[in-house]
């Protein structure tokens, strides 16, 4: 099992700490529900140095990204970021992933789920015809969330970067903490705002940027409130909600969807959007107690089988359980009944509009 640069902070702070992804990681520290709200309503730092970089260079390098994903990358600048996805050869998800334009046309950044980092270079690589120089950088890259409506507030005075008014999606690199090339993006996991920071594990980098934000007061935050927080955004984690066998058009990632260019399985993609989805992924809340769990089947009044729980939990924010799942088109529509087989008993839901919150 590996560790990231930050493990030693996370068992000196207490964490309650489990493997994730091949990785130790910090699951909680003062529990979900104080962590949860500490991030939706101030700002909390996530150690997800687990997740996967690799850099594209070459004059080549918007072409191949072109052909492996579904978003048009063609549209980013220097600066920019987009939200997109791996598709397979059958029209499913390899994976979903940021793509980072550091110089247009020349140097990409491609960040990818932890549990899928050789899967996605192995299929990625076996793309690169054009000789496109790529580096798997994931091992030497550390990343932080810190997350919240208060976390470039809060961070602001550690770089002359003018981070707090990044717009959605784009990102600068300088100095932070005193330590040089760090790039600070306006991403994140958790709909409440805030920044994602790249930096290079070397010279001690990982210790000054983590004791600095700590001075400012930002506490840390496991990966049961992530959860819990992507979730009330309904936003998809790969191997619940999304995986190789779900198609883009049924999760509802139209949007990042681009038939204006070729990529992989666009003809099998664009047969779905023509033919009509047969199930779709949907937000639902428990109308009864009950909290709906991965896996559990979903029915209908009558008792038939319509769909599965893809991820669920009691949301903090609500007070009340919610979920996501796949359900046929019939039973998609907001506020359908629904019902989760929850240990052979059948608990009443509806299916509700994301995001939750």
């Amino acid at each position: 099992m590996k560790n990231t640069p930050f493990t030693q902070k996370h068992i000196a702070l207490g964490a309650k700490m489990a493997p994730f992804a091949g990785y130790n990681m910090p699951i909680s520290y003062t529990g979900i529900n104080d962590e949860h709200s500490t991030v939706r309503n101030n700002a909390g730092v996530f150690d997800v140095s687990h997740m996967g970089e690799f850099i594209l260079k070459g004059e080549h390098a918007l072409d191949l990204i072109q052909c492996v994903t579904s978003n048009d990358a063609s549209k980013l600048s220097n600066g920019k970021a987009q939200y997109s996805c791996l598709p397979n050869n059958e029209g499913g998800i390899v994976d979903d992933l940021l793509v980072y334009c550091i110089e247009e046309n020349k140097v990409y950044m491609l960040v990818v789920n932890a549990s899928n980092i050789e899967k996605d270079w192995n299929w990625i690589t076996q793309f690169n015809t054009n000789n496109v120089e790529m580096h798997n950088v994931s091992d030497k890259t550390c990343l932080l969330a810190i997350q919240g409506p208060n976390a470039t507030k809060l961070l602001q005075p550690l770089t002359e970067m003018d981070i707090m008014n990044l717009k959605y999606y784009t990102f600068v690199k300088g100095k932070f903490a005193e330590v040089d090339n760090v790039l600070i993006s306006a991403t994140g996991y958790t709909g409440a705002g805030g920044v994602e920071i790249y930096f290079e594990d070397a010279n001690g980098n990982a210790d000054k940027i983590w004791d600095a934000i700590a001075q400012l007061g930002i506490k840390p935050i496991g990966l049961a409130a992530r959860d819990t927080l992507r979730l009330e955004m309904g936003y998809c984690l790969y191997g619940n909600d999304i995986d190789d066998t779900t198609n883009p058009l049924e999760a509802g990632l139209g949007w990042i969807t681009k038939f204006s260019k070729e990529f992989t399985a666009k003809a099998i993609i664009e047969k779905v959007k023509a033919d009509g989805v047969k199930r779709k992924l949907v937000g639902f809340e428990m109308i009864e107690r009950g909290i709906p769990r991965h896996d559990y089947i979903i029915k209908d009044a009558a008792g038939n089988t319509i769909g599965k729980v893809t991820s669920g939990t009691q949301a903090p924010s609500l007070n009340k359980a919610i979920g996501m799942g796949y359900v046929t088109v019939e039973n998609a529509a907001i506020d359908s009944e629904i019902f989760i087989d929850i240990r052979n008993t059948l608990v009443k839901a509806k299916v509700a509009k994301i995001p939750f919150v």
